[in-house]
């Protein structure tokens, strides 16, 4: 098999390869088994600083061929709780821990931090400013000045290494917007690659409803119709972050669309929708595939092509 390892945050993966927050990890079974399967690593929940019920149901469907819908909005468990399941971690295996963080305010995300910090545990922190289904409250990643707000004052605080996860944006000015602001924080060490495509509407055409209950059927969407997306942000970020790291997420289906997200500048590659349809068995059939195609054309190790697309 070819070489999948990788590096995060300073940190060794054994593969690229890991859940995108928000599926197979919001309870400590199901993170469980995420360190079972053949994933690379493992991302809790995003997590608020109390728990969360999230939207009403139905609030997640799966559009075939396409992807998914969804209006989760934040369920979880409410940040102790992944910080005790982070102050139990076996951090002696292979895999890191990765803990997503979703305060619904500024001060928030300040006292989630705190309590990490103050645990003075191995896990790599990101924060989410990109959740695009809590009513009533707007994503901190298409406001450029809140996030350089929040960022001023989280990463002083985190000092380690640290990510955080970003919308998908669509303006070549807002890819250098951003990444002006990403670039201003040292210890601000990788952006994860979008999250899920805010404000889509899934029409049923039989009984002319939405497919979704919550915010009148609009909902993020994510899966193979996103990857396209996905690929231009990473490779924007990439491009433009030369000393930061891009993790992708969007629309991997398979090895092939996981080649690509690299190819585009990924140094991972997180699975959302296939993986909550698929179920973490998806792991081992994605680390065959990649390796395959990595075999086939002749690379040794996700350096030998990351970052490394073809433009005409």
């Amino acid at each position: 098999m070819a070489d999948l390892s990788t590096t995060l945050a300073g940190v060794s993966l054994p593969n690229v390869f890991f859940n995108a927050s928000g599926v197979w990890c919001q309870h400590v079974e199901e993170l469980e088994a995420m360190l079972s399967s053949e994933a690379g690593s493992l991302i809790t929940k995003s997590a608020t600083y109390e728990p969360r019920q999230g939207n009403p149901s139905p609030r997640y469907v799966p559009l075939p061929g396409l992807g998914s819908i969804n209006s989760m909005g934040l369920p979880n468990e409410g940040y102790e709780y992944y910080l005790e399941y982070a102050r139990k971690f076996d951090y002696s295996q292979a895999k890191p821990l990765f803990i997503s963080l979703s305060g619904l305010s500024l001060a928030d995300n300040v006292k989630m931090v705190e309590a990490f910090v103050a645990a003075d545990l191995p896990c790599i922190l990101e924060v989410n400013f990109s959740c695009p289904n809590v009513p009533g409250k707007p994503q901190l990643g298409y406001d450029v000045e809140a996030m350089d707000n929040a960022l001023a004052t989280l990463a002083p605080l985190i000092k380690k290494p640290f990510g955080i996860k970003l919308p998908p944006y669509f303006d070549i000015a807002h890819f250098d917007q951003v990444a002006a602001v990403i670039n201003k924080y040292a210890n601000l060490a990788f952006v994860t690659c979008v999250n899920s495509v805010g404000n889509g509407l899934a029409i049923d055409f039989e009984t002319e409803t939405a497919l979704i209950k919550p915010k009148d059927g609009f909902g993020g969407l994510g899966g193979t119709m996103i990857l396209h997306t996905a690929l231009a942000n990473v490779n924007a970020f990439y491009r433009r972050c030369p000393n930061k790291q891009v993790i992708g997420v969007g629309g991997v289906t398979s090895g092939k669309e996981a080649f690509l997200h690299i190819l585009a500048g990924a140094s991972a590659v997180q699975i959302g929708t296939q993986l909550k349809e698929e179920g973490t068995e998806l792991f081992a059939r994605l680390n065959k595939e990649l390796s395959d195609i990595m075999k086939q054309k002749g690379y040794a190790s996700i350096n030998d092509f990351r970052g490394k697309v073809k433009t005409l």
